[in-house]
């Protein structure tokens, strides 16, 4: 029998302490090896209690989430997934604390936290499940970050590395003439560990790209509305929120809206929807590349990302199979090589390469590639 995974509960809240502790113990392949009440109470238990995964709250006096996260990775790198109150500002540190490391967050109960806590036990235990078996990556940024292994640190960028094609793609199919968008597109999937992969890939996007790009990132409400204004404040073009009504154009990334599936119309136009979850998930990348499959087939660009499960594979393979050059990030760089192993795994990815050269990879295909159906 595997060893069970250990967990350190830090919350200052008793009541959540013990919510969480109860929802671990249920499971036999976890235990709770300790309780802290603030992010300097877990600093001083980390050393001796050396968990596997830390459940840290965000909000907490004498030392918070955040400033303890840090000192986390820099002491004793240990997979986190952060514990966020379902705010504006609760989402906004949030994405801080991706961005520093964290693997993953769940939402905190704002109502009477003792039925909504259980509503969510399933979510806990599956993100402290994936935490466990995550690659962690700390430092300011991936750009500079050799694709290694375990916890590594800055150094020098890089040497360029060659695409690694793994199943070439068909030959382009004639797209329908009755089509209204022009020119290519470019749909990025991700999932667990991909706020921070996207604020690798999306920036290193050249502001002259010439096609519109499509970012579906698996996460509740609310919090993409803060993943987009921190990639549009670093990214040389336009990124925001899609809303209903939107339309595609180059010089702008849409972000489709946490909780919502976001599909196109005939005409290109978004549409959002509370349809089922697909895969578990809503967004689903796959709701969007199916919508996309439509618009653009061979025209399309896909790029997936880390992520847990298999959504995207399927309608990557879809658009692979119509001539679309496809791109996954490589096993070496992924938090969690999920997403990207189940597409490689269906002959659905043209080029598997780590994050640091997904962007000017992507960039020289779109730039060079005679794309089908362009009028």
């Amino acid at each position: 029998m595997p060893e069970p995974i250990k967990v350190l509960v830090v919350d200052d809240s008793a009541f959540m302490r013990k919510m969480i502790t109860d929802i671990v113990a249920r499971d036999s392949g976890m235990t709770v090896v300790g309780q802290a009440r603030d992010g300097a109470d877990a600093l001083q238990k980390l050393d001796a209690l050396k968990p596997d995964v830390i459940t840290l709250d965000i909000e907490m006096p004498v030392k918070d989430g955040y400033t303890a996260l840090t000192e986390i990775m820099q002491r004793r790198p240990t997979p986190v997934v952060m514990v966020s109150s379902l705010t504006q500002a609760g989402a906004d540190m949030t994405m801080r604390c991706l961005e520093a490391g964290a693997v993953d967050f769940i939402g905190k109960p704002s109502g009477s936290i003792s039925l909504d806590i259980a509503k969510v036990a399933p979510e806990i235990l599956a993100k402290i499940r994936t935490a466990a078996s995550a690659r962690l990556r700390h430092g300011a940024s991936l750009r500079h970050t050799p694709s290694l292994g375990h916890a590594l640190t800055l150094g020098p960028p890089p040497s360029p590395r060659p695409f690694v094609a793994i199943a070439p793609p068909s030959p382009p199919i004639p797209f329908s003439a009755h089509a209204v968008p022009r020119g290519g597109v470019l749909i990025v999937g991700s999932s667990t560990g991909g706020p921070r992969a996207l604020q690798t890939f999306i920036p290193s996007l050249p502001a002259d790209l010439g096609v519109p790009i499509v970012i579906v990132q698996h996460m509740p409400a609310g919090f993409t509305t803060s993943l987009a204004k921190r990639l549009d404040t670093e990214s040389p073009f336009s990124v925001r929120e899609a809303v209903e009504g939107d339309t595609l154009r180059p010089g702008c990334a849409l972000v489709a809206p946490g909780g919502r599936h976001l599909e196109f119309d005939a005409r290109g136009v978004v549409h959002l929807t509370d349809e089922p979850a697909v895969h578990g998930v809503r967004p689903s990348v796959d709701v969007t590349l199916g919508t996309i499959h439509k618009l653009y087939g061979a025209r399309a660009t896909v790029v997936l990302l880390t992520g847990m499960g298999k959504d995207g594979a399927r309608g990557m393979k879809a658009l692979h199979d119509l001539g679309a050059v496809t791109f996954a990030e490589d096993e070496s760089t992924c938090v969690v090589y999920g997403m990207p192993k189940a597409a490689v795994e269906l002959g659905a990815v043209t080029h598997l390469l780590p994050l640091h050269d997904l962007a000017a990879a992507v960039a020289d295909s779109l730039r060079s590639r005679p794309v089908a159906g362009v009028r």
